[in-house]
């Protein structure tokens, strides 16, 4: 949207499916390896003896990168929790909370109020601070009112209803009708967009954005690897969803998605995520599964995935594989998939993120600024 408003605009996003440039954007365009290199030099000059993580180091090196490229914007996702995440170095002008639910529960905690008190770290003083989940843990509205941010709840300060061709927006003093559904897919996609609509709202005063370019942005938006469904037969879905909630998400757009004879998935998943319920919300759905090896220490096995399968499962029906990577995988389920079922992918950015590498689909930019599928 803001693309679409004219704002010269940067975003910091992670982790990467293929390539590390994923990871920024300037103008819509991935950013050039050179400028990126520029920034981790800079920031090797300056540590001195200080060690930092990966992340910290390339959070710092992307923000010295995106303030050299004379921006107007720049929208930052947090890695994990927010307020002990590096990108909370930023004093941002707005927050947006999304939805939250347990993950990385041996950093954050085990309960959603613990993990909002996190990810409430990131709201500041005086300043928006927009949640768009619509039951949100008290934690989070108990800080923003004791440090005084400008609090926007979903239901109170900004809404939105659909039907099955357009939906509808409301703010506080905006509002939008006979909207089109957004390019990304997913019954989820209408609470990210309604929040992304709050927050420019909020920041009106200095981001004017028109009617208009809420209209393109919302019709040309992509995400690769967020319920993206590539064309061709049979079906093919690629979904990073990785943790309970998210597979709950997923799995309300397959159900939405109509009637598919078979059902094949491809999974592999890391070791430390909770999953047993992930493959029981699963398991009705997928009639042939395909679990793999990722190329990481964090993943667990085929083996490992396959036999805690057997141990949940109460189909009688349903088959099981395991293989060497996520290629291997998803050749035997294209092989054995007919033209009217689906496949679908997920599981971890390395899941999708092995198929994507190897021509299946891109993840360059089309004539939007957006990344596209081919």
């Amino acid at each position: 949207i803001l693309l679409r408003a004219g704002f010269r605009t940067g975003v910091y996003t992670s982790p990467h499916l293929v390539d590390f440039e994923e990871r920024c954007r300037v103008l819509g365009q991935p950013i050039d390896a050179s400028e990126l290199i520029a920034g981790f030099a800079c920031v090797e000059r300056a540590r001195g003896e200080t060690t930092l993580t990966y992340f910290e180091f390339t959070t710092l090196a992307i923000l010295e990168a995106l303030s050299r490229a004379g921006l107007d914007v720049i929208v930052l996702e947090v890695g994990l929790g927010g307020r002990l995440d590096a990108v909370n170095i930023v004093d941002a002008d707005c927050a947006i909370i999304t939805s939250i639910d347990i993950d990385h529960a041996e950093l954050l905690g085990d309960t959603r109020e613990q993990i909002g008190h996190e990810k409430a770290g990131i709201l500041r003083t005086g300043r928006p601070a927009v949640v768009s989940d619509p039951q949100p843990p008290q934690s989070v509205i108990d800080h923003a009112r004791e440090i005084g941010a400008d609090l926007w709840l979903l239901g109170h300060d900004f809404r939105y209803t659909g039907d099955r061709q357009q939906w509808n927006w409301q703010g506080r003093e905006r509002r939008y009708a006979g909207l089109a559904y957004p390019a990304l897919r997913g019954a989820n996609q209408l609470a990210n967009a309604s929040g992304a609509l709050a927050a420019l709202e909020a920041l009106r005063p200095r981001l004017p954005v028109t009617a208009q370019a809420v209209r393109s942005g919302l019709a040309l938006v992509e995400l690769p690897g967020r319920f993206q469904v590539l064309p061709g037969q049979p079906a093919l879905v690629l979904d990073v969803a990785h943790n309970p909630h998210a597979v709950a998400a997923l799995v309300a757009n397959l159900d939405a998605m109509g009637f598919y004879p078979t059902t094949h998935a491809v999974f592999g998943a890391m070791a430390d995520k909770d999953l047993a319920p992930m493959l029981k919300r699963l398991d009705p759905l997928v009639d042939r599964w395909y679990f793999t090896d990722l190329p990481t220490a964090r993943a667990a096995s085929a083996g490992a995935l396959q036999a805690l399968w057997q141990g949940l499962t109460r189909r009688q029906d349903a088959i099981a594989q395991g293989f060497a990577d996520p290629q291997q995988a998803l050749a035997a389920a294209r092989g054995a998939a007919e033209p009217a079922d689906r496949i679908v992918v997920l599981g971890s950015f390395y899941t999708v993120g092995g198929v994507l590498e190897h021509g299946l689909a891109s993840v360059k930019p089309g004539p939007t600024g957006q990344p596209t599928s081919r």
